[in-house]
């Protein structure tokens, strides 16, 4: 039997009249992979925050290592072997990776107030090569690709000795090489006595590392199972109290002729040479790894970026876009897969982050309030999103309501064509059904949908068409209902 790291008992905090977490117990070994998983408003972030030390349960004893807490400071936390990685990196893009790695704890040298650089550079080395990661000591953390700065983290909890390692979907960002490395560094961890407590809503990463799934719902601890006895049927009826297969599935709308098209695309070395079309109630998926392309091409669309060459061309009318306000006048939006840092204005209430686009579309110098309180609320009720009132900060909602409010915001601009960027990344299976059904009626009410996702089942069930792009390239385009996983998989590597 591994040694007891952690265990919680009867953990209950309570924000106002609603109970966050409610009477939660938990317990973690060393060498084990112990998931959580739940929907969005579950629990598991203020499970996370207790654990951290970031806010105190008003019931319930925390056990780490023989020791018994009520509730722990961050600095306790930390000194008890804790270490959180939060699903958006927390590193200072100006700092080399050594740097980052040993931020608070420098390495100093005998002048006073002066760090040891070079003792920094070769500890950092060594400390990387125990755990069989290449990422160059003296890079920049700018330079960093997402999945290094994700390892990075790693790395810097390990090297505070964290006994207890939290990772909150650690791959949100990433592709599929990219998490496949991710996944065996956590095996590999774990071989080493380390325990994981490990947040996804990729339930098949789950069940690829995982030992053990405890569920959460509505602040509740419902379940915790063998992750070797159970499948993703019953772990989503645990969560939710529904069959997985409904997930999947759509209407397909009735495709008409080609309504947005371009013509040879280009921008530096990640975007070449691109064509396609995608017709008036078509939903073309775009896949790919992480880094081919796709995203960059969203941006030059929407006028972010300028494409080098080329044409754009809706319903057979060039089109000329130097900035997404210029795409959104002509009928084209794009929903970032940022949310938080290009999509939402933070402290902004809901009202206004719906009401933005529409707002910038009125004529005229005054704003029309009466109105724009009447489509804030149309919005919210056909979106179904859960609010407070219109005058909620937007980034009280979870994630899946975060999505949706962007939505809605170019839903009231009535545009032809809707990019979406990773749609469900960061929410939960019952956000992500709701998102889904959105995308299907844009479909059948005559929209041409691009949906770029790393997400292979939302790939292949949403899109009747998918692009797969490589190194800046579109390289294949394929019915979705004929592709199969490994045939897409082998596309996006380039093995043929």
């Amino acid at each position: 039997m591994h040694e007891l790291l952690l265990c919680v008992e009867g953990v209950t905090k309570i924000y106002g009249s609603q109970k966050a977490l409610d009477n939660m117990s938990f317990d973690l070994y060393a060498g084990e992979v112990h998931c959580l998983v739940g929907e969005n408003g579950a629990g598991k972030s203020t499970f996370i925050k207790i654990l951290s030390g970031a806010v105190s349960p008003d019931a319930g004893q925390i056990h780490i290592l023989g020791k018994t807490s009520r509730f722990l400071t961050p600095s306790e936390a930390i000194t008890l072997g804790i270490s959180t990685i939060y699903q958006d990196v927390e590193l200072i893009d100006s700092l080399t990776v050594a740097d980052n790695i040993f931020l608070g704890s420098e390495r100093r040298s005998n002048i006073p107030g002066v760090v040891d650089t070079k003792r920094q550079f070769q500890q950092a080395r060594k400390i990387m090569n125990r755990l069989n990661i290449t990422i160059d000591e003296r890079a920049l953390v700018e330079d960093l690709s997402a999945a290094q700065k994700q390892t990075l983290q790693i790395v810097k909890a390990l090297h505070s000795e964290a006994k207890i390692l939290i990772m909150d979907e650690p791959t949100s960002s990433l592709g599929l090489e990219e998490t496949k490395a991710l996944m065996q560094l956590v095996k590999d961890l774990a071989a080493k006595g380390i325990g994981i407590i490990y947040i996804s809503h990729y339930l098949e990463e789950i069940f690829e590392i995982g030992d053990r799934i405890t569920i959460l719902k509505d602040g509740q601890y419902v379940e915790t199972y063998n992750a070797a006895q159970v499948d993703v049927n019953t772990v989503i009826r645990s969560m939710v109290g529904r069959d997985a297969s409904i997930f999947f599935s759509r209407e397909r709308a009735t495709i008409g002729e080609t309504q947005f098209e371009i013509k040879h695309f280009s921008y530096k070395d990640v975007v070449k040479d691109v064509s396609f079309s995608v017709n008036k109630g078509e939903v073309f998926g775009l896949g790919g790894l992480v880094g081919a392309g796709r995203t960059e091409l969203a941006d030059l669309l929407v006028g972010i970026e300028k494409s080098e060459g080329g044409e754009m061309l809706l319903n057979g009318n060039t089109l000329s876009v130097h900035s997404p306000q210029d795409a959104i006048r002509q009928g084209i939006c794009l929903i970032t897969e940022d949310r938080k840092k290009f999509g939402l204005f933070g402290t902004r209430s809901v009202k206004e982050n719906v009401a933005l686009v529409h707002n910038e579309l009125s004529s005229g110098p005054l704003l029309n309030l009466p109105r724009e309180t009447s489509i804030v609320d149309s919005m919210i009720r056909k979106l179904q999103i859960v609010v407070s009132g219109q005058a909620q900060n937007v980034m009280h909602l979870s994630g899946g309501n975060q999505q949706k409010t962007i939505i809605a915001r170019f839903l009231s601009s009535d545009a032809t064509v809707f990019i979406f960027d990773e749609p469900t990344k960061g929410v939960d299976i019952g956000a992500k059904e709701e998102i889904y059904k959105l995308i299907v009626q844009l479909a059948k009410n005559g929209k041409s949908v691009i949906m770029i996702s790393s997400d292979m089942p939302e790939l292949i069930s949403l899109s009747d068409r998918i692009g797969v792009m490589r190194q800046g390239q579109l390289t294949h385009i394929l019915p979705a209902h004929e592709a199969k996983e490994e045939e897409l998989i082998k596309h996006f590597i380039g093995v043929e």
